[in-house]
């Protein structure tokens, strides 16, 4: 005699499924974004000239950035930066680029640092395109002057902004493929991701940008798997640079590719 399964055994994860995947958005929020109001660090303290700016979205969201200048007309990096702290946790990075000979613009999203709001996956991608109006608009940079750089979750902004507005060279980096695909990776998420949207869909967007990409990636990255640096520039329209730092994870590429990583930098901006 054939024994079926009660309807509970299929209804309650079934319950549970449909839950998980109604709140899905703030759960993905919970897991993404990791802001810090308070600045751990100041320009002044590091000596580097800078300006305070502050600029809003089409939204009405009040954000807040530093802008810091080079005498003549050196490109400028406009600074997408990853999912957890805010601008001051990377003016080390931007040192850096100042003294390879960049302008640098970096700005925190809504709900990071002094910008006002609640970070959103939306609100993050208006927030770029905010950052670059306000440098081609307000301070009259031409595109063709403009770095779009991307770490992490800012390589997701940074590839929108790309799709939307013209720029001279992107530059991906520690970047995934998709926050489905690392759902996937994770044992938590592992067995719902077949039903998770694809967001920040990175591997699609790649695809249609032809502007020259510089995609970098850790060989170590213990966030980020390394394979999705690999199939982004798989993906990717030419012209297109795959630049692998061995040895490094995933917030310390710029530390372990040392003088060899800002001269890949500067070979490609300046190619």
């Amino acid at each position: 005699m054939l024994a079926f399964p009660k309807k509970s055994t299929i209804l309650i994860p079934l319950v549970g499924v449909i839950i998980f995947i109604s709140f899905y958005s703030q759960i993905e929020n919970f897991f993404v974004f990791h802001p810090q109001a308070h600045f751990d660090a100041t320009p002044e303290q590091m000596g580097l000239r800078y300006e305070s700016i502050s600029f809003k979205t089409d939204d009405g969201i009040k954000l807040h950035g530093w802008f810091f200048p080079l005498p003549g007309k050196s490109p400028v990096v406009l600074f997408c930066h990853g999912n957890g702290g805010n601008i001051s946790h990377r003016l080390g990075n931007v040192e850096k680029l100042l003294s390879n000979g960049f302008q640098v613009f970096i700005y925190d999203y809504r709900g990071y640092g002094k910008s006002s709001g609640s970070p959103s996956r939306e609100g993050l991608y208006s927030d770029g395109l905010a950052a670059y109006d306000y440098l081609v608009k307000k301070r009259s940079i031409p595109p063709d002057r403009i770095i779009l750089f991307g770490r992490s979750l800012g390589a997701a902004v940074a590839m929108e902004i790309a799709t939307k507005r013209p720029v001279s060279r992107l530059i991906l980096e520690s970047a995934f493929t998709s926050t489905k695909a690392v759902a996937q990776t994770m044992p938590l998420f592992a067995l719902l991701s077949p039903f998770l949207p694809a967001n920040y869909n990175n591997l699609k967007k790649v695809k249609d940008l032809n502007m020259p990409k510089l995609i970098i990636h850790g060989d170590r990255d213990e966030i980020i798997p390394f394979r999705m640096g690999e199939d982004l520039f798989e993906a990717a329209a030419a012209p297109k640079t795959f630049y692998v730092i061995k040895g490094a994870g995933h917030n310390d590429t710029w530390v372990i590719g040392g003088h060899q990583y800002f001269e890949t930098l500067k070979r490609f901006i300046q190619s």
